[in-house]
């Protein structure tokens, strides 16, 4: 098969809300929106993952003939952002904007395909503000206290995405900035779309009063304005599922009235000395440290080699053994250097099964140990083995 030829088996990928592996059967053009940064650090392996995942699937998309329009958003306004800024003492913006060239230069180093747009939330005030006219005018959300805030009482799918019981979700939104001692909900559980901003914090003017928006509105209204009503997949690391993209869903499907995403696809934790990788821990591995010392091609197969679904441990020993790797393909040079063709057609098997990249990986090593090239199935991982 060459790229843009239809395949007749669709791919199939596991779907959060549905809880299984389904087929995925987009049209010709694939709409993607991934949970990008809050730019106030370093990228670290866990956000690597998250891409990487997303930028594979991308590519076997295009291998399979359709165009994608992935988009990733930049936090660029949140509690996180301006809790930093005011620690270091310098603009939230200047902070953003410094963050996030790091990330798009850590993102090109790995050989991420360009997003196709890559919003930042204080570009969508206008379209944010009209997204909770839109849920007020539906009869989803009310106001108190100066803000806006989602009902999630009138909304009988929440917990669509999730399928968690109460206590857990109660237990997440406090562990995850749910804030459910705010005083002015009716409903611990409800989350803020509009907010008033604290006395040094950015505050634009609306209806409600001046203030900011909350975190979930930004990713609704920006996927709404950029990709339309219904996306075909959304993704993200899995500790979104819940508050993040359960409130994305409910109050965008709550605005519009139609389905939000047809597919949920999310990342597992990478974990360091025994717990997920977080800003809040400081176990973190930093992408920019990573290239100092390793073949950035080495950093892409150490994140592949785990299934997206299946958390791993970091160790001392995941650098040494994906640049083995890597050395491994670069000296396979028999059949000529694409490979067979039955090698391309097996890596594009695994990638078709819930995006199998371990794998994938595996069936390149059992290639290249048998002398046979593996160019073209390393190209389709986004692994380049034709670079010095």
């Amino acid at each position: 098969m060459t790229p843009g030829e239809a395949r007749a088996e669709p791919m199939r990928l596991h779907c959060t809300a549905r809880g299984e592996v389904i087929p995925f059967a987009p049209g010709p053009v694939v709409t993607m929106y991934t949970c990008g940064i809050t730019p106030y650090d370093a990228t670290h392996l866990g956000h690597a993952a998250t891409y990487l995942t997303y930028d594979v699937l991308q590519r076997r998309l295009r291998d399979r003939g359709h165009q994608t329009r992935c988009v990733r958003n930049i936090t660029d306004v949140d509690d996180d952002i301006l809790r930093k800024a005011r620690e270091l003492g310098v603009h939230y913006l200047d902070l953003a904007a410094a963050e996030t060239a790091r990330f798009d230069d850590d993102m090109r180093a790995l050989d991420l395909l360009p997003v196709w747009s890559e919003p930042r939330a204080t570009s969508a005030i206008p379209d944010i503000r009209g997204f909770i006219g839109m849920v007020l005018d539906r009869g989803h959300a009310y106001e108190a206290g100066g803000g806006v805030y989602f009902d999630v009482s009138s909304f009988e799918r929440f917990g669509q995405v999730s399928h968690l019981d109460r206590d857990e979700m109660l237990r997440l939104a406090a562990e995850r900035g749910g804030n459910i001692d705010d005083p002015h909900k009716r409903d611990p559980l409800d989350f803020v779309l509009w907010q008033p901003s604290a006395p040094d914090e950015p505050s634009w003017e609306s209806l409600w009063g001046p203030g900011r928006p909350g975190w979930h509105i930004e990713c609704s209204a920006l996927a709404l304005r950029e990709l339309g009503t219904t996306i075909d997949l959304h993704g993200g690391g899995c500790d979104l599922i819940f508050p993040h993209h359960e409130c994305e869903a409910a109050q965008s499907e709550a605005a519009t009235g139609e389905p939000f995403v047809r597919h949920w696809m999310h990342q597992a934790m990478v974990h360091m000395d025994g717990e997920k990788m977080s800003k809040s821990l400081g176990n973190l591995v930093f992408v920019s440290e990573l290239r100092k010392a390793w073949d950035t091609r080495a950093i892409r197969l150490a994140v592949l080699a785990h299934h997206y679904r299946n958390e791993w441990e970091w160790d001392d020993e995941v650098m040494p053994d994906a640049t083995h790797r890597l050395k491994r393909w670069q000296a396979a040079t028999g059949e000529g250097a694409a490979g067979p063709e039955g090698v391309l057609e097996a890596v594009r098997a695994e990638l078709d099964d819930d995006l199998d990249t371990a794998g994938a990986l595996r069936l390149l090593d059992e290639a290249a140990d048998a002398g046979q090239g593996v160019t073209a199935g390393a190209a389709l991982i986004g692994v380049d083995l034709t670079r010095p």
